[in-house]
């Protein structure tokens, strides 16, 4: 692209676009033109590597143009029909049934969405009115934990466990408990207790002390993304979900980051051995290729959402036929190229660079991972575990870009790593490589030294 060109796209972008998270103020700007794989190029021809797949969803890679030819035939046999009433289309009826089969049983309901925000208001929804239908009509709250996201609105962003996402948008949603999120790292949360031992007394307690008798469901995300890549112990949702069953509680799995590979199964349930009662996607379900989102459902909640009128919420673009046209082609890709097995496979080779290139740093507290999501935990000092101080002007996951080329993001504390799970090794080795170079400048008190 021309320089004038690009000049022209930094003015008006500064001029015109509101970015989420970014303030007026900010005179940086980075124009993606193309991508191909995991490779992008800017507008001003430097080329980067994503290590977050954009944002977690990337699964197949850039500049499929399998995918761009399957959105092209569908658009021009049918572009939009609506999915409302008796209305459907061939592709939102395949998709489903796909879904269907990939998910756990009793799952083989789907509702569709726009997006994980959709979903996870629909999820919300779907589990206070199953209740109602039942005449529970008192199960109204909602447990989530902190550190949790759960999307920007206002059930799901109620649910969402950080105050970043509350101030100055009071009064949210009401009925929504929080609890400890699942952190082992952080023993401090757990007082020397063993954190599941710990987590399932404190549900336990948050049940009796709300009732069950008031309680709908509870939401989370079986490994948290954007608090940084926190993985459970292994017990943990096995034992939320004996606890829930118990008092009639739904679980609600925000799958929106975690489905269709990232873990090395289709969807993290399976990987934890649970099974719950709603799942909601997202993201890598047409790896960002077009929006969609699309909630599964078990048989149980599905058969009282139907009755009578039916379930009395709708999206203009449920089941939208080039969204899901677009899915299955996705699907296809993921299953025919392997990409299960190899984000497993790959997950470790990044895990073990990772670990090789930083375990020595004494910035770097935990490295962790599940799958293709990888977490760097940053700290201060290793013996107290204490945070690692951050400058906003000149954070580690900045300069790793600004110098390498690779992009990483910023989480809590934590650098993470979502890459496309057609990464290689080569490319691993490379993410690793930049993190260490820079985070071996990078002194306890978070100042980043000059190369």
């Amino acid at each position: 692209m021309k320089q004038q060109d690009h000049q022209d796209l930094l003015a008006a972008d500064r001029a015109h676009l509101i970015h989420p998270y970014l303030p007026g103020t900010a005179e940086e700007r980075v124009i993606m033109s193309s991508g191909a794989g995991c490779r992008l190029t800017d507008t001003e021809g430097r080329d980067y590597l994503d290590a977050t797949g954009g944002l977690w969803l990337a699964q197949v890679g850039h500049g499929r143009t399998e995918l761009a030819d399957i959105a092209h035939e569908q658009m021009k046999k049918l572009e939009y029909f609506t999915s409302f009433w008796e209305f459907s289309n061939d592709r939102a009826i395949a998709l489903a049934a796909r879904l269907a089969e990939l998910a756990p049983d009793p799952l083989n309901h789907v509702y569709f969405t726009s997006g994980g925000s959709e979903g996870n208001e629909a999820a919300i929804k779907m589990a206070r009115y199953y209740h109602h239908r039942r005449g529970e009509s008192s199960r109204t709250w909602i447990l989530a934990r902190s550190k949790a996201y759960h999307g920007i609105g206002y059930g799901g962003g109620s649910a969402t466990g950080f105050p970043l996402y509350h101030e100055g948008f009071a009064p949210m949603m009401p009925h929504v408990s929080h609890l400890t999120p699942p952190w082992p790292y952080r023993t401090e949360l757990y007082g020397g207790e063993d954190p599941s031992d710990f987590l399932i007394r404190e549900l336990e307690e948050r049940i009796a002390e709300i009732g069950p008798e008031n309680i709908a469901a509870m939401i989370g995300e079986p490994i948290m993304g954007v608090g940084g890549m926190l993985v459970p112990p292994a017990d943990y949702w096995p034992r939320v979900r004996e606890v829930l069953d118990r008092h009639g509680i739904l679980l609600v799995f925000d799958e929106v980051v975690t489905a269709y590979g990232r873990v090395g199964e289709w969807f993290a349930a399976q990987y934890f051995g649970v099974t719950p009662d709603i799942i909601v996607t997202a993201k890598g379900i047409t790896s960002g290729y077009v929006p969609l989102g699309a909630l599964l459902v078990g048989d149980h909640v599905a058969e009282v959402l139907l009755r009578d009128h039916g379930f009395p919420m709708g999206y203009t673009y449920n089941g939208h036929p080039v969204a899901t046209a677009v899915a299955l082609a996705n699907l296809d890709i993921i299953e025919k190229e392997g990409l299960l097995a190899r984000a497993t496979s790959l997950g470790a080779f990044l895990h073990a660079e990772l670990q090789a290139q930083l375990g020595d740093l004494p910035i770097v507290g935990e490295i962790r991972s599940v799958g293709m999501m990888l977490a760097v935990e940053l700290v201060a000092d290793r013996a107290t575990r204490t945070p690692l101080p951050l400058n906003p002007d000149r954070m580690p996951h900045d300069v790793i870009r600004r110098e390498t080329g690779v992009i990483v993001r910023d989480s809590a504390h934590s650098l993470v790593l979502s890459p496309p799970l057609i990464m290689t090794e080569t490319e691993a080795k490379e993410a690793a490589s930049a993190l260490r170079g820079v985070l071996e400048r990078t002194t306890p008190t978070g100042e980043i030294r000059p190369a």
